[in-house]
């Protein structure tokens, strides 16, 4: 796992990156919580951008913004085609998806998830 400086926690790290993405423009918004699922992290924040470059600026963007946190050694895959990004912060890893990719994974039916609303920055209960 990635040591935090500034010691955030998990769950604040996700709501950090929540945040990050909303103010963004991310769409569909989901958090996973891994914990007792997987050791691979805590935590799965997945969103969707509007075209491949919107997805690259949310991860580069998405990237910088951590190192200003003080979480080191973040690393992105899937820059190149900017499809499917995903970004390993360590204890959350995050997943950009063109949204007609997103569909064709289905992270979200594979390992349940509640979506964030931009309104109330609040998991929808549906």
């Amino acid at each position: 796992m990635i040591l935090l400086l500034n010691s955030l926690s998990a769950l604040e790290l996700k709501q950090l990156i929540e945040n990050f993405l909303d103010s963004k423009k991310g769409q569909h918004i989901v958090s996973i919580d891994l914990r007792g699922k997987s050791s691979i992290a805590d935590y799965l924040v997945i969103a969707s951008g509007t075209s491949q470059r919107h997805v690259a600026s949310m991860a580069q963007l998405l990237k910088e913004d951590l190192k200003k946190h003080g979480i080191k050694n973040i690393n992105i895959e899937g820059l190149p085609q900017c499809d499917w990004v995903l970004i390993d912060a360590g204890d959350v890893i995050v997943h950009v998806f063109r949204p007609e990719i997103r569909t064709f994974y289905n992270l979200e039916k594979m390992w349940g998830g509640e979506e964030m609303h931009r309104d109330s920055a609040r998991p929808s209960k549906s």
